[in-house]
């Protein structure tokens, strides 16, 4: 645990001195931030003309309605467990192995090998 350093602001009045990490400390070992660049090679688009922008590529691909593979967002997979009608079965099944039980058709005890 870092323990708190206290500086005089004028006569009498004392803050907490704050961290500032050296802005010369690399914070990783790269020689240069991560960096995603918007150029590219000369790529043909579908209306004719060729792009070095990803951006302006893209602008008008979704402009003329096509999907840029890779960037297509999926619905939510919903688990067939979890729908509102295996919920029910769940449900009525729990329901009528409790309904038995109660009316005596099966052993309420349990089969294992305990004494």
């Amino acid at each position: 645990m870092k323990q708190l350093e206290l500086e005089e602001v004028e006569p009498g009045r004392w803050r907490v001195r704050k961290f500032r990490p050296n802005p010369l400390h690399a914070r990783s070992p790269l020689p240069r931030p991560m960096i995603i660049s918007d150029i590219m090679d000369p790529v043909e688009q579908v209306d004719g003309r060729f792009y070095t922008s990803k951006s302006a590529f893209r602008k008008v691909g979704r402009s003329l309605g096509l999907i840029e593979v890779g960037n297509e967002k999926f619905k939510p997979r919903t688990h067939p467990s979890q729908t509102r009608a295996a919920k029910e079965a769940r449900q009525a099944s729990i329901k009528k192995a409790v309904e038995m039980v109660r009316a005596g058709n099966i052993n309420h005890k349990s089969r294992s090998n305990r004494p």
